[in-house]
């Protein structure tokens, strides 16, 4: 599994818990979950940008994904009860369509280089359709 593809998929799956923990929970409990995934994203981007193989397209979401968690991470501290509960629900879907948009753009990367059209010499083409007759 690609390491991008893994970050993705748990950012997705973190920021649906946070969405949900901003309902179901006090705002104190939505704030300091959503403090410590947001820590949790930027520890994350940072090991994430040791792989070499991050597209430019991946690099510009990781920044996205990191202005967000960073913001997060402020929000959570200063501001506090309907605020805080409304400004987390909105970080958390921000969290899932980065992720998810990264979801995407990885799998449309995946199609193109396993649809990728291989070169036949004619040569060989030849031999194989007198092989099959």
């Amino acid at each position: 599994m690609s390491p991008r593809f893994a970050l993705n998929l748990a950012l997705v799956l973190a920021g649906a818990g946070i969405v949900a923990a901003s309902q179901a929970f006090s705002s104190g409990v939505t704030g300091w979950l959503t403090f410590a995934i947001s820590l949790a994203v930027l520890v994350s981007l940072g090991l994430a940008q040791l792989d070499g193989v991050r597209s430019p397209v991946q690099m510009i979401l990781d920044a996205g994904i990191g202005a967000l968690a960073i913001w997060s991470v402020v929000a959570s501290v200063v501001y506090t009860a309907t605020t805080l509960k409304w400004l987390s629900f909105g970080e958390a879907l921000g969290f899932v369509g980065l992720a998810v948009i990264g979801l995407v753009v990885h799998e449309l990367t995946t199609e193109r280089v396993v649809h990728s059209l291989e070169s036949v010499p004619t040569g060989h083409r030849e031999t194989e359709h007198a092989a099959a007759a």
